[in-house]
């Protein structure tokens, strides 16, 4: 859906006019011209409104350059929960996915396709109305601020993102009264993701000895929130990220991505490309899972890189608690102090407006560990 039809048919226009076709090549030459309009009027002005920075490049200011090597994440078939003679075996891969990885897929999740494709359906239709619409009007009557785009505390290159969102928090309160097809269908896949983050919960909290209350308890679904994700086509692919490298703020992330590729994490202090899997569901770590696990299992910085010819699209379920919760390891000793996740992500919010990025959990270790990443990193 989301493969680049444009730069396909200019090819396909170019090949049709070799063999003399000349009149349908127009046609298609055409059909593409006014698509690529309507697409064009879609599109956030990025050049428009952070075009200081691109003036103030570097001649040659590219993103790393080192060639990224393609992975498969760890794959785990849910279904196999259902059998007794299997199940354990499948929690435990869950287990050492996130230990290790901080990241894995999942197929047989329980969330029937056809729900996910009318979901594609509308966030495709939903991102290609022109752009000042979306900017002016409220995505199903939402209140607060759903639409975003850019990066509006960028002060270079680097901390900017070439991408739109519409992030839609899931409180009933959000909810006009009217139904809508967009949001019939966010009500469904929402729902469903949440039985399955609650179900994923459950098994990495048993890795802990813990039975997963609290988390649930304090993650209800009218905390958690839903991102529609579109990255347009990015004619300096190489100078700008389609996401800038973070670690997400939440307990967990549930993410349906399309075909096309972009999601890349660091491991092992490389950056990997994720091979895209169609069919699967990706599920990564996020800081509080961190924090809540002593570090057991690992929130891992990722990026999504941006194209020069194909658009791409995603969407993300993060399982948040309220601000009030408090994050707090039952191990000891803790790496990390007790803070509310309100604090946290009003210290991230902070970082970001003064820095230009998160700093992210290195600001909540527990004293002890603070003072040995000091000396770490000032030796005497």
């Amino acid at each position: 859906m989301s493969e680049g039809p444009p730069f396909c048919e200019l090819k396909e226009a170019e090949r049709m006019e070799a063999l003399g076709i000349v009149s349908e090549a127009q046609e298609l030459r055409q059909s593409h011209a006014d698509r690529s309009a309507t697409m064009i009027d879609s599109n956030p002005p990025f050049f428009a409104a952070y075009g200081s920075l691109f003036h103030s490049r570097p001649a040659a200011g590219t993103h790393e350059a080192e060639a990224v090597e393609e992975c498969d994440l760890p794959l785990v078939d849910l279904s196999r929960l259902s059998d007794k003679l299997q199940a354990e075996q499948c929690k435990r891969e869950i287990v050492t996915a996130a230990s290790v990885w901080g990241f894995f897929q999942i197929v047989n999740h329980g969330i029937p396709n056809c729900v996910l494709d009318r979901l594609r359906e509308e966030q495709v239709r939903v991102f290609r109305q022109p752009f000042k619409k979306k900017a002016d009007e409220k995505f199903l009557g939402s209140l607060g601020d759903s639409y975003r785009w850019g990066a509006p505390t960028a002060t270079s290159l680097k901390q900017l993102s070439w991408l739109e969102a519409y992030h839609i928090p899931l409180s009933s309160a959000t909810y006009p009264v009217t139904t809508s097809p967009s949001r019939c269908v966010i009500e469904e896949l929402s729902s469903a993701m949440s039985r399955l983050a609650d179900r994923l919960i459950g098994i990495l909290a048993e890795g802990l000895g813990c039975d997963g209350s609290y988390i649930k308890e304090n993650c209800k679904r009218n905390t958690c929130y839903l991102r529609l994700n579109r990255y347009p086509p990015c004619p300096v692919a190489g100078e700008v990220f389609g996401l800038v490298p973070h670690t997400d703020s939440d307990f967990l992330t549930v993410l349906c991505q399309d075909n096309v590729i972009g999601l890349q994490l660091k491991k092992g202090g490389r950056w990997i490309s994720v091979r895209p899997n169609p069919g699967t569901l990706i599920i990564n770590v996020g800081d509080l899972f961190q924090a809540w696990s002593n570090g057991l299992y690992k929130s891992v910085e990722h990026r999504v890189m941006s194209n020069p010819h194909l658009e791409r699209f995603s969407v993300a379920y993060f399982v948040c608690p309220s601000k009030e919760t408090m994050i707090e390891s039952s191990a000891q000793p803790a790496i990390y102090r007790k803070f509310s996740f309100g604090e946290y992500r009003q210290q991230v919010q902070q970082d970001v407006t003064l820095l230009g990025y998160k700093v992210g959990l290195t600001r909540f270790l527990s004293s002890c560990r603070r003072k040995k990443h000091t000396n770490a990193q000032f030796p005497p």
